[in-house]
This record gives C-alpha cells, structure tokens and sequence, in this order.
C-alpha cells in the first residue's frame, strides 16, 4: 500500500476543495488532494459550468427569435439540442482538463479514488484512499480538510428515476426537447431549468412549496421575475405542494395540492429541484467527535470541526451552497492553518448570489424586509432599466436595480436586481460591501456612460432623493 505525510489532505476536488489545495501548496504546505469522481466536482462538471452553456445556447436563440427588433433577419430560426448538449459537454470537459492542469502546476498530487478518514492522533491524521472497494493508499495528514459537497436532494414519492422524473443531471444532457415538462421547486437550479426548456418551446409548469418564486430574493424582485416567467408562457403555481406521482409509459402525472384543492397535471417530464444533502456518508465520521446536523457538518468560523485537525467546507458545511462561497472558505481555512496574518471569518451575509434564467436575477446582503425586521430603518432606492440609455440600446429595458441602506449610517445593507447582465453588475455592489463603503462615497463614484453600470449609481443616488434619470 502505498503510504505517504502531508501537511493538508483534501478530500473532494470541487471548487472548494481544489481552490483550498492551489492556495495550500502557495503557502508551502505539502498538499494532496483526493477525489473520487471528476476534478471540478458537480459544479464544473454537473452544474454551474455546463448549465450556463446551455443557457447561453438559450439566450442565443432567444435572439434569433427575435432578430426582427434589431432589424435582422435569418430565416427560420433552428437548433439542434444534441450539438446544445455536445457544446456543453465539451465545455465541462475544457474546464475539468484545466483543474488538473493548475493542480499539477502547483505540485498537487491527486489520488484517484474514494478518501476516507481512518482515526489518526491530532497532527497525524490517517486518510485511506480506495478504489473498486480495495484500498490502495494511506496518507498521514497534519490537517485534513474535507470537500466532499452535497447531492439533489430527493422527497419520498418525487425519486429520481432518470426516465420521466429527473435530477439536474438527466436535465442536462437531454436526448430529445420535452414537449412538456413540470419543475418542482423554483429555486436557481429549477428556475434556470425551466428557463432554459419554456425558451426553447417546452410547456413549463413551475411548482413552488413557498409564497413566490425564488424564495430567497427580495420579495419586489420575486414578484418582477413570476410576472416575467408569466408573461413568456410559464405556468406558476406557488404555495403548492406535490402529493404524489402516477408514471406512464411517456408521461408523469402530478397530483399538486395548493390550498386544499388537488389538480392533477400531465407532463412529458419532471424536474424534481428541490434542495440539496451534504455528502456525509462514508467518508469516516463515525467515532469522531464531528457533529451532523440535517446532512451538514457542524464548524466554527475557521471551518473547524469539532475533531481537531479536522475541517469541513463548502456545500458540506451548510449555506450558502454556493462555489464561491466554498472557495473562499477553503482559502480561509488554509490561510489560518498556515499563520497568515489578517485572515478574516467569512461574513456570509456578503456573499451574492446569481440566477442565470431570462431576465437574470442577482442579489447580495440582506433583502429590504430582513433589513426591517433586523431592527434598520432604510432607505431604498429603485432605478428602472428604462431609464438607462445602455439598456435601451440593448434591446433590454425591463429590469430593476434596488439598493438598501441604513438611514442613519449609510451603510450598504443589501442589493437586489432583475435585467439582462445584472449577474456582472451585482459584484460592484459586493466590492463595496467589503469595503464598507456608505453612500457618499458611492455616490461619488464616477460611472462609465453608456454603461449599464450607471444604475447601480442611480439606484443609490435614488435612495437618498438625488436620482438623475428618472
């Protein structure tokens, strides 16, 4: 058996984890990471990545569909969904090929195979690594960090069966266009899904357990994107719940309960999006003082587990599930590992978040009412993409840019948008947040003209009774 010492040991190379190992090894710990599947883990190869392919195929056509306003015009616009697929594929694989490539640059060794932890004494942690059932490597770690991420989580009666009920991964990689298609949950993944097949022709049928459509965003931006969904042909059904399914040899049948009342509705398809579970199976845990809580291994705010040695990040760790939100955890992990001085705790509260669907929504701090029940008094500013010369030059001038500020200090407390590119813009909003910036500054900001970026001024400008534009 192969038997070897390290400073850290990985498990799982997704964004988080081969991040953590890139900046380990640029510290000058000995690092090796181990990954029993696809470097890049689900988001390079089964989520984030390829989906924003198939998506950008989507916007595209949507274009196409619509080339009369630009004053084009291209015959009968066509697709062809097994090239969609083979673009996205091909997409992931550029991506995976290019992790191992930084890996290797940075001396990382990879090893092939499932990581588990196997006891060990604080500062010499055992990590046996298998294949095919047959261990073949131990390694020795003063630190092991794992990575192992989260999976689609799946509700008793709604189980994936890779026919007519799929996950986000039978979705990706579609062998013919559905002619109709139920989405159960509207969160990104789902909503993304369902934007992706409505633009393409595929009768959408949304259900949402909860009061509106992207539950997590602020509720003026929910209430623009349902209106949006609406207006391009998807059916929305929110505060619903599916009761059960009857498959039939080319169809699925939902039977979804909303305020007492049971329809029951036909589709080729089903999407079943309805969260995620952390992969805490076999990966050693037993025995160990690590605490579980609903799939999600319990840390502090340097990713400490409640072994010493050991730390947790990422999806693994619990919310956000995001791969920047893992990749900065694990930098942080490894940067107080190795002594850096200024290393910071992870403000969550500061990471965005994007949805890639049409109109894109993006968001980051706290929304208007969360602000309100947190005791701020605010000021919010709204600037409309009508009134942004950019937007309207775009073809694109349906969208919103809302800002929320404390009255009193002028702090940034969150950002929400819904438009074309808003997934680009919502970053400036972040920097600011990081640096804490108030709205004078803000406002003192000069923006490029013609810019979309220019409603990010006017939407502070607004929120302060200073708006130009509107």
């Amino acid at each position: 058996m192969d038997k070897q010492s390290f400073d850290v040991v990985i498990i799982g190379a997704g964004p988080g984890g081969y991040v953590t190992a890139i900046r380990a090894a640029q510290l000058g710990l000995k690092t090796a990471v181990v990954e029993a599947n696809h470097l890049g883990g689900i988001c390079l190869n089964w989520g984030c990545i390829p989906t924003k392919a198939l998506l950008r195929s989507a916007e595209i056509y949507h274009y196409m569909t619509h080339a009369d306003a630009y004053g084009l015009s291209a015959g009968k616009p066509g697709y062809d969904l097994e090239k969609i697929v083979a673009r996205s594929r091909g997409v992931a694989k550029q991506l995976n090929g290019g992790v191992g490539h930084l890996l290797k640059k940075n001396k990382v060794p990879v090893f092939d195979g499932w990581g588990k932890l196997a006891g060990g004494t604080p500062g010499a942690r055992k990590v046996t690594v298998e294949k095919d059932g047959e261990a073949f490597a131990e390694l020795t770690a003063k630190h092991v960090i794992l990575a192992t991420g989260a999976r689609a989580r799946q509700l008793p009666g709604l189980e994936v069966d890779g026919d007519t009920v799929w996950s986000y991964r039978e979705a990706m990689v579609p062998k013919a266009m559905p002619k109709s298609l139920i989405v159960v949950g509207s969160g990104a993944i789902g909503i993304e899904f369902a934007s992706f097949y409505r633009t393409f022709g595929a009768e959408v049928t949304v259900v949402e357990v909860l009061d509106r459509v992207l539950p997590v965003e602020d509720a003026e931006i929910s209430k623009m994107a349902e209106k949006a969904f609406k207006k391009q042909g998807m059916n929305i059904i929110t505060g619903a719940t599916v009761k059960g399914l009857k498959k039939g040899a080319n169809s699925v049948t939902a039977s979804v309960e909303k305020g007492g009342k049971v329809t029951e509705i036909t589709a080729e398809k089903l999407i079943s999006a309805v969260g995620i579970v952390g992969n805490v199976e076999n990966i050693g845990l037993e025995g160990t003082k690590i605490k579980v809580d609903r799939t999600h291994v319990e840390i502090n705010e340097w990713c400490e587990t409640g072994e010493p040695g050991i730390y947790a990040i990422g999806d693994l760790a619990g919310p956000p599930w995001l791969a920047h939100k893992a990749e900065h955890e694990g930098v942080i992990c490894v940067e107080k590992i190795a002594g850096v001085k200024d290393v910071h705790p992870l403000d969550t509260g500061r990471i965005p978040g994007c949805t890639y669907c049409h109109p894109q929504v993006a968001s980051v701090g706290m929304t208007e009412q969360a602000a309100k029940d947190k005791g701020h008094d605010v000021k919010v500013g709204r600037f409309n993409f009508i009134g942004n010369g950019k937007a309207i030059a775009l073809g694109e001038p349906e969208g919103l840019i809302k800002t929320v500020f404390d009255s009193k200090t002028g702090e940034l407390l969150g950002a929400h948008m819904i438009g074309a590119e808003v997934t680009e813009l919502i970053q400036g909003y972040s920097v600011g947040m990081t640096l804490e910036t108030t709205e004078a500054e803000l406002m003192h900001t000069v923006f490029p003209h013609p810019t979309l970026s220019e409603m990010l001024h006017e939407s502070v400008l607004d929120a302060f009774g200073r708006v130009i534009h509107m």
